[in-house]
């Protein structure tokens, strides 16, 4: 299995950084199983995604909301801010529900 994302590498937030920006990412399960998916961030407080994790049945597709609150760039880092997906098969009978733990143990 795979996801596929759109855009498929990166999304930028340009400034002023004194107004709340949104921009949204597709995310499509390219594979043959279900997936459970699940967002990262380094900088929760800044960062948000709507919604955080979910599941994907095979060649669905999620919009999903990234935004960025507001900040002053004179005071803070913003070179290392990432967001990752995270994604696993989820077990053969598992209802359509997201679970946590799917994603803990050794993978």
């Amino acid at each position: 299995g795979d996801i596929h994302t759109q855009p498929g590498s990166r999304i930028v937030f340009n400034a002023p950084y004194d107004d709340k920006h949104t921009y949204h990412i597709k995310i499509t399960n390219a594979g043959g199983r279900r997936i459970g998916w699940a967002i990262k961030t380094t900088n929760m407080r800044r960062l948000g995604v709507d919604p955080p994790c979910g599941v994907l049945d095979p060649k669905e597709n999620v919009l999903m909301a990234v935004s960025c609150d507001t900040f002053d760039a004179t005071k803070e880092d913003i070179n290392n801010d990432r967001i990752t997906i995270e994604w696993t098969n989820t077990p053969d009978g598992a209802a359509k529900q997201f679970r946590r733990e799917w994603f803990q143990g050794d993978g």
